[in-house]
């Protein structure tokens, strides 16, 4: 047989190995044990693999078949995520304004907007999509959203921006860091040097770190990842030291969980800015964000 096997009976195989037999897999999925012993024959010639040890006592996964399940189990963890986007993508079709804003300004500052923009205008459905500022300019610009929220300092070709605020990205370490015995501020090209953990590339927080680090020799990052809570959770690990957000530190600050370092020499204020594709006058519930977004 040829083709792709069917999600139920991939289902079936893997609650066979997590039940213990395929009677029980049959009453799981609802259908009756010959119904289900069918299904794994089928599964069987299509993958051309034996998959169930079939004894007087009942059947059960032989090696390949536990083989199969473990793979099958990736594949409906897929599956089950591909529904989740489509239903996120349908709620946000169904939003009256779509945005889309990086990861630090939709974390600690776009909720309070949108909660003024909702008590402003009850009725307005607003879709946002989290992202790195890279990805909100492209978003941008390939009018998949009306109105982008970046951290970088630099506005792709194509848009319009204003600045909505300012950010300062502080160094930081664990407790336990020797940094945090320091008598002395530390220096640009000291950090520079000092192999740390980032924010991927495309995030607004790493274009700022790598310009501010333009001319000096730049250590290879420790990690590199993906999220600002990722960058926190290594380094109070002590994994190695990290330059972040105020705004994503202020709470670990507060309780000693991280300490932030004196910096002398390197200016790592950014700008945080609203962006929207070129040419186009926003109105409506975007013009109205816009201008809670700007106001001082």
């Amino acid at each position: 047989m040829t083709g792709l096997p069917d999600l139920d009976s991939l289902k079936l195989l893997v609650d066979v190995g997590e039940l213990g037999s395929l009677g029980q897999a049959a009453r799981a999925s609802g259908i009756a044990q010959p119904s289900a012993s069918k299904r794994i024959a089928q599964l069987e010639r299509r993958l051309g693999l034996p998959l169930l040890e079939r004894t007087p006592r009942g059947s059960t996964l032989t090696g390949e078949g536990r083989m199969v399940a473990g793979w099958a189990t990736q594949v409906l963890a897929a599956a089950q995520e591909l529904m989740r986007a489509a239903q996120a993508v349908r709620h946000s079709e169904a939003a009256q304004l779509r945005v889309a804003a990086s990861m630090t300004v939709a974390e600690y500052l776009v909720p309070r907007w949108l909660g003024e923009l909702q008590n402003r205008s009850p009725g307005i459905s607003v879709g946002l999509d989290v992202m790195n500022s890279a990805d909100v300019a492209a978003r941008v610009l390939a009018e998949g959203v009306e109105l982008g929220f970046v951290e970088g300092p630099h506005v792709p070709d194509g848009l319009d921006s204003r600045v909505v605020g300012t950010d300062r990205l502080v160094v930081v370490v664990d407790p336990a860091h020797p940094w945090t015995r320091r008598r002395t501020a530390l220096r640009g090209a000291e950090l520079a040097a000092t192999p740390l953990v980032v924010r991927e590339r495309g995030s607004g927080t790493r274009e700022t770190l790598d310009r501010a680090f333009e001319g000096l020799h730049q250590a290879r990052p420790r990690l590199e990842l993906g999220s600002n809570s990722a960058v926190k959770g290594a380094t109070q690990a002590g994994a190695a030291p990290a330059v972040l957000s105020g705004y994503a530190v202020e709470a670990e600050l507060a309780t000693g969980r991280l300490i932030e370092v004196p910096l002398a020499g390197l200016n790592l204020v950014r700008s945080l800015r609203a962006v929207w594709r070129r040419g186009r006058s926003l109105t409506g519930p975007a013009a109205t964000l816009l201008a809670i977004a700007s106001r001082p």
